[in-house]
């Protein structure tokens, strides 16, 4: 039998493998969701932060979960899936909502993309808002969002005290908003896409826009609302 295998079965078997291991799948499990800090997962999972770094540097060298700085404070790190690295594998784990807020500290890109691609992929009501709402929503995210089929030709930055209400599940889509928000981090969802309003070009814009798609894909199926089953 040869053992000359095709790299993408050792690339898939190195994730399985790395995934053989509670600790590990809780990891992950966890930032499938969302993204977190070490700080943050450990508190969530228990896990202390040697064992944590040890169970971390194995997903990375997996190829399954990768570090970034914040955009916020660059003091901080977090964790994130790398896109497609599980495949088809799903959430086990569920969320309930009777809405869903998307929160960047402008409101006028990211988090507005969100707020419409989730409003075409789920039957759960979606809104946008900022910590620090800007005077218009960014033209490069209108064209971004037309290029797909979404409309924000009538979107408006909103700041977050008009907007949440009780039950909202908060999804904070950039470091800046997830750090102002302050309270308990686990309380809410964060996604750290970079700022494509900082870098200002078309191509920025997508690669948000396709970041905020694939982790809306994962979302929808793990949410419900209160009263279903």
């Amino acid at each position: 039998m040869s053992t000359d295998w095709n790299p993408g079965l050792v690339a898939r078997a190195r994730v399985h493998a790395a995934l053989g291991e509670p600790a590990r799948l809780a990891v992950v499990e966890h930032l499938l969701l969302g993204d977190a800090s070490p700080g943050e997962l450990g508190r969530v999972l228990g896990l202390p932060s040697n064992l944590l770094a040890h169970h971390v540097k194995l997903l990375e060298q997996a190829g399954v979960v990768e570090k970034f700085r914040s955009e916020g404070d660059h003091r901080r790190t977090y964790l994130r899936l790398r896109p497609n690295a599980l495949g088809g594998l799903t959430p086990t784990g569920r969320r309930e909502a009777s809405r869903v807020v998307f929160v960047c500290s402008r409101n006028s890109a990211r988090s507005q993309l969100a707020a419409a691609l989730w409003k075409r992929r789920s039957r759960i009501p979606a809104a946008s808002a900022g910590t620090r709402p800007a005077d218009r929503v960014h033209p490069l995210a209108v064209e971004t969002a037309r290029a797909h089929g979404l409309s924000l030709t009538r979107a408006r930055p909103h700041h977050l005290d008009d907007v949440l209400q009780p039950d909202d599940l908060v999804v904070a889509v950039c470091d800046n908003a997830h750090e102002e928000l302050g309270g308990d981090p686990t309380a809410r969802l964060h996604w750290s896409v970079p700022d494509p309003a900082a870098v200002g070009t078309s191509d920025a814009f997508q690669s948000a826009y396709l970041d905020l798609a694939d982790r809306i894909d994962r979302l929808v199926p793990a949410t419900r609302k209160p009263e279903e089953p």
